[in-house]
């Protein structure tokens, strides 16, 4: 018995540690359904979540001997609550009562250890047809809600599971619960870090990070992958910040964010985001040129429709256009900031785009050449990446 105690504390050990190490939540998910399918000596496991506005549970992971059909991160694989009312019933009614939110034991011959809520069922119906013996369901509880379920099951002719087995499945599903809250303040934190927190737009440190690995996959291949970026900023804030005040400054620039999202959005994939102060980028990669200059064209437009401002100064830098080599996520922000900084001093209504005006395009010698851009360090705090 001492050797099974040891057994168990380690396999809590080992999850616990596994979904710690996890980077993202479906790697969370996986950690979380592979020790506990060993941790209980399982051929198969699985980790739904309660989507209550949508009545259903939906099966995050599969992990170990799965089914014809069932696939180890399934896209859409959900079934109704109404076929399972233990989990509402059972969480909500008993729970409630005083009662704790332990594991049951279910068979293909119907329940078998106590905790059972009685409505068995549509789970014996799925072990029968996927020729399971067993199963042991524990409710996952977080933050003092019912969050989903942690799923267990073992092979027909296998040992069938114990009242003992139910209880350690409690224990496990405690260790998932945290290491879920752990994973999801995680990716609070990222979105946090990449998230301007006025537009709720991407930030800089998120277009240098997309920036980068677009450009590395340009590179390796300069006529599959067009990268493209849309520099903007609006005309006019200070003189709203100065006669109205910052408050409605804000609200320009969400509204121009609003926008950028928008037009953003006819761009598949794209990055809409806030560089900082009144400068905003949209970063497309796939998409051709001429499909990013159109969505700026419409940005343009967009942009002189608000009712605060006076439009917005917009350039684009695109590998699709001849623009020269781009090594670096440096020149294309030289050359998008160049396109800009000229769309600026024009007060041009449309955006202007470098390496269009011919093999001496003035865009693109201003970019690579010493000159007023480059040297507006305050202007232009991204030179220096």
């Amino acid at each position: 018995m001492a050797e099974e105690e040891e057994d168990r504390l380690r396999s809590v050990v080992a999850l616990a540690q596994a979904m710690a190490a996890a980077h993202t939540p479906r790697e969370s998910w996986w950690a979380a359904a592979q020790g506990a399918r060993r941790a209980l000596a399982g051929s198969f496991a699985a980790l739904s979540v309660w989507e209550r506005e949508r009545g259903r549970l939906r099966v995050l992971v599969n992990a170990g001997e799965r089914a014809p059909g069932e696939e180890e991160f399934p896209e859409d694989e959900a079934y109704p609550v109404h076929q399972f009312p233990e989990i509402t019933e059972f969480l909500h009614e008993r729970w409630a009562g005083g009662g704790e939110p332990n594991a049951w034991v279910e068979t293909a011959a119907g329940p078998q250890a106590s905790g059972s809520a009685g409505y068995c069922h549509q789970r014996v119906a799925a072990l029968r047809r996927r020729g399971r013996g067993c199963c042991v369901v524990a409710p996952i509880v977080l933050h003092g809600r019912a969050w989903g379920e942690l799923y267990v099951a073992r092979p027909v002719g296998a040992a069938v599971f114990g009242r003992a087995d139910a209880d350690f499945a409690t224990v496990l599903a405690a260790v998932i619960a945290a290491g879920i809250a752990q994973t999801e303040r995680l990716e609070e934190a990222r979105r946090l870090a990449f998230t301007d927190a006025l537009t709720g737009l991407a930030n800089r440190r998120a277009v240098d990070a997309r920036l980068d690995e677009a450009v590395e996959r340009h590179r390796a291949d300069p006529e599959g992958v067009v990268v493209s970026l849309v520099v903007c900023d609006i005309n006019g804030l200070k003189r709203v910040n100065d006669t109205r005040g910052h408050a409605v400054g804000d609200r320009l620039l969400e509204r121009f964010g609003s926008v950028l999202s928008l037009c953003g959005a006819m761009l598949p994939g794209a990055l809409a985001a806030r560089l900082g102060g009144d400068e905003f980028c949209l970063l497309s990669v796939g998409p051709s040129a001429d499909e990013v200059v159109r969505v700026a064209d419409e940005l343009c437009v967009r942009g002189a429709d608000l009712e605060l401002g006076e439009g917005v100064a917009c350039g684009v830098a695109s590998t699709g256009d001849r623009i020269g080599p781009v090594r670096s996520a440096r020149r294309l922000f030289r050359l998008a900031d160049a396109a800009q900084y000229r769309a600026k001093a024009a007060r041009a209504a449309k955006p202007v785009v470098a390496g269009r005006d011919g093999p001496d395009d003035p865009v693109v010698r201003l970019a690579d050449e010493p000159g007023p851009v480059a040297q507006s360090g305050e202007r232009r705090r991204f030179r220096g990446r």
